[in-house]
């Protein structure tokens, strides 16, 4: 088995590029689903965010694989891979397990060591979990990552200075406006960036805020915590005319503000400079705004240089992390190398067992006198006898395992306990349990279609 990641983000697309690779909240578990049958593909995590979209795998075999996995992208976003393959990074195995790892430390992010990404890994990974589409590796190696993030926020002060992408935009808008007393911001969108956005305007002056949201609730309350106002999404274009900055982070799947609307509002405020800063992915405002006379618009990809005072505190305890990433990779690597030896030790195990079973059967049948009491001390006793006969050996394969010549201690391992046919008479369970449950997923997957379809149908 092998793990690889397939993916792009901020360093290798612009954001006209990523916005077409994100997938929607209730579109991620087909997408883990079709994702999962791709050819070679055992179990998978996909870790979608405003700076990335990463399909994270294991796989069966290296060859090939890269090749059904950008399928599965074409397929599932309608788009040539000549469009996108220029833009794609892959990692293997070692590469793969230091990246995820980076990754959920926001060692990989635009704004180094961030804190939001380690939540979007971990939801990632349980949505995953929950539709049952990762197994032994990737339940080991995500919350591993999880772990180390965790410690590296907690053990390190790279998280001490605040440099999301939201203080980005609210830094860029001190630049423009040099505070941010008696200037009134617009925040379109009312989720978790909205609310860092709002606590950062709030720390640097801003008493006038007003927030849009498709859900007026929602908008409701993010604007009472600031004592602002709140207002549906769709009056965003009539309230340009009252506005400095407009900040905007929704998730809509179209543009939120168009030209057509900026411009009629500039009309209206007589050519007052109008500030757009665009923090979303796709992208809420249209990019002809920019054409707009006295309108200055921002996107995502403008803010990477902004917060590069405070970055250098971040980028020396990233060294810190760096360091605590190797150990984790160490020890993920030990681990995963004594899962080669489970199957061997298991049918040692049940060998021992049979041979201990079938030598009580003689016993008792040999002397057939023995009392329940005397039956129950030579059973303990005889079975404390191959438990120790087999410790030596089970701590020596494992030990070995992590060696660089496993391989041979592995297949020498098998021949000396004679190993083979307990061995294949597992292989062939597990294959048998493996064929009968794919036959049950796809009986409960007719039976779900066909009673959608009854119902819909039905008048």
């Amino acid at each position: 088995m092998h793990i690889m990641v397939v993916g792009l983000n901020y360093r290798t697309a612009p954001v006209e590029v990523r916005e077409r690779f994100t997938f929607s909240e209730q579109d991620l578990p087909e997408a883990l689903r079709q994702l999962k049958q791709s050819t070679g593909v055992m179990e998978c995590v996909i870790v979608a965010t405003c700076n990335r979209t990463e399909l994270y795998v294991v796989v069966d075999r290296h060859h090939m694989c890269g090749h059904y996995i950008r399928s599965f992208m074409e397929s599932w976003f309608h788009l040539p891979r000549q469009q996108f393959t220029n833009h794609l990074y892959m990692y293997e195995d070692h590469d793969a397990i230091k990246h995820l790892f980076r990754v959920a430390s926001g060692l990989d992010s635009m704004v180094i060591g961030e804190t939001q990404i380690l939540g979007q890994v971990k939801d990632a990974f349980q949505l995953a979990q929950q539709h049952k589409m990762t197994g032994t590796l990737f339940n080991m190696l995500f919350k591993q990552a999880v772990t180390v993030a965790k410690r590296a926020h907690t053990e390190t002060a790279i998280g001490e200075l605040a440099v999301s992408v939201s203080y980005a935009a609210v830094e860029l808008g001190k630049r423009i406006f040099g505070a941010f007393h008696k200037k009134t911001v617009m925040l379109l969108g009312a989720g978790e960036t909205s609310e860092l956005t709002a606590k950062h305007l709030v720390a640097n002056g801003a008493t006038n805020v007003i927030v849009g949201n498709r859900t007026y609730e929602r908008a409701a309350t993010l604007a009472q915590q600031l004592n602002g106002q709140a207002f549906g999404l769709n009056e965003a274009g009539s309230r340009l005319s009252d506005v400095d900055i407009i900040i905007s982070s929704t998730g809509a799947s179209g543009y939120v503000l168009t030209k057509d609307e900026v411009a009629a509002a500039m009309q209206r405020r007589k050519s007052k400079p109008l500030y757009l800063i665009d923090i979303a992915v796709p992208r809420d405002l249209d990019p002809a705004i920019a054409e707009v006379d006295n309108v200055f618009l921002y996107d995502i990809d403008d803010l990477e240089g902004i917060v590069e005072t405070n970055l250098e505190l971040r980028r020396k305890e990233a060294a810190k992390i760096e360091t605590m990433i190797k150990k984790e990779m160490d020890a993920f690597d030990s681990w995963y190398k004594t899962l080669g030896v489970v199957p061997l030790i298991r049918a040692l195990q049940t060998k021992a067992e049979e041979i201990h079973e079938e030598t009580l059967h003689s016993l008792t049948n040999k002397l057939p006198d023995l009392g329940e009491h005397e039956l129950k001390v030579i059973r303990k006793l005889t079975k404390s006898i191959v438990n120790q006969m087999m410790q030596d050996p089970i701590l020596r394969i494992k030990e070995m395992a992590g060696e660089k010549r496993s391989d041979e201690a592995m297949d020498m391992f098998v021949k000396l306990f004679a190993l083979e046919d307990r061995l294949e008479a597992d292989k062939q369970a597990e294959r048998q349990a493996k064929s009968e449950k794919e036959a049950a997923d796809k009986k409960k997957m007719a039976q779900n279609q066909a009673a959608i379809t009854f119902a819909a149908m039905t008048p």
